[in-house]
């Protein structure tokens, strides 16, 4: 007979429950090693047909330890999961362990795809660049903000030009340059770090095909072209093109009963991240680049009627349509195509 294995997995132990012909059969504790925990699944649950965990910091490499191992690893949808365990009177890792071995038997869950190792570490690799690019743009803007207060107005200027600029204003200022340079030298050393990753984005970036080709659309550069890559995986992971755009949640959330139907914001669901990169592209092709496109046109066109970010949230989510077509088709970006994608 088959059984069905919920994993309720936290840092230090993870919670098992098996169950088989609709009860429970076995419950248990084990450290979180997928290794320790797949013996303990062939132990107890020979005829495992689901084990079924919810995402978190720990899916990717539970999913693949333990297929590795010979478990029929599922990663579900943790937000999906956590609307049912929260109907459970006591909130206890047993419980949402015993809650998801019924999921895992019933079927009632939405499968996540996990993402291989290797897209896993580009895209750390492109979150990593991104995250200090934020705390020096930050602590730049702290540095201009402190300078402020004592009548000291940095220009405008980035880089090495920014840099003069504070030293120049601090040279008669000991008090606040004590203060000040230790920020303007992590600033700085935070710059060069970032410098550096960068430089390997680049890299992969010109090795890619695939980069190449999605960086032939207006606005999209190098740091855009691999994390769609590394999200999308495999164009053939969607069935349409149109579906890369909700799954991104770029589409409008809609609420329908009765006589009441209307649609509300985007549904913001999918990778933050490459969300915010494509809303980059969007702006930079309506406002910075200077080639034409009917995608352009038509942006331009929503902007008069719906204003600018409404209209840059549009052209997102058809971009991130057009990507996915050219990944299938392998052709560049057609200017005059693009609209009607």
């Amino acid at each position: 007979m088959d059984q069905y294995i919920g994993l309720d997995v936290s840092l230090k132990d993870t919670a098992i429950s098996i169950r088989q012909d609709g009860k429970r059969i076995w419950r248990g504790k084990a450290p979180s090693d997928p290794k320790i925990l797949a013996e303990a699944i062939r132990k107890h649950a020979p005829s495992a047909r689901r084990v079924v965990f919810e995402t978190g910091p720990l899916s990717t490499w539970f999913f693949h330890a333990l297929t590795a191992e010979g478990v029929p690893a599922i990663c579900i949808e943790a937000r999906h999961a956590q609307k049912i365990l929260d109907e459970t009177l006591n909130k206890t890792d047993a419980n949402d362990a015993d809650g998801l071995a019924q999921l895992a038997e019933a079927g009632f869950y939405k499968e996540v795809r996990v993402k291989s190792f290797d897209a896993m570490l580009t895209r750390t690799l492109a979150g990593a660049r991104e995250q200090l690019i934020r705390i020096s743009t930050k602590l730049g803007n702290q540095i201009r903000g402190v300078m402020k207060t004592f009548g000291l107005i940095v220009p405008k200027g980035g880089g090495r030009v920014f840099e003069g600029h504070v030293r120049e204003l601090l040279e008669k200022e000991d008090g606040l340059a004590r203060i000040i340079l230790p920020l303007l030298e992590a600033w700085r050393d935070i710059r060069k770090q970032a410098a550096v990753l960068t430089r390997y984005l680049l890299a992969m970036a010109r090795k890619s095909r695939e980069a190449q080709l999605l960086m032939t659309i207006p606005g999209v550069g190098s740091a855009t072209a691999v994390s769609y890559l590394v999200a999308i995986e495999d164009p053939d992971n969607f069935g349409k093109s149109r579906s890369v755009g909700a799954w991104l949640g770029l589409t409008t959330r809609r609420y329908q009963s009765g006589e009441v139907d209307r649609n509300g914001h985007i549904s913001k669901r999918g990778d933050n991240y490459l969300r915010g990169l494509l809303y980059e592209a969007a702006v930079a092709l309506l406002t910075r680049t200077r080639s034409e496109s009917s995608l352009k046109d038509w942006g331009l066109g929503l902007c008069e009627r719906l204003g600018f970010k409404c209209a840059a949230v549009a052209v997102a989510r058809k971009l991130a349509v057009i990507m996915h077509s050219m990944l299938k088709t392998g052709e560049v970006f057609n200017t005059s195509a693009g609209a009607s994608a």
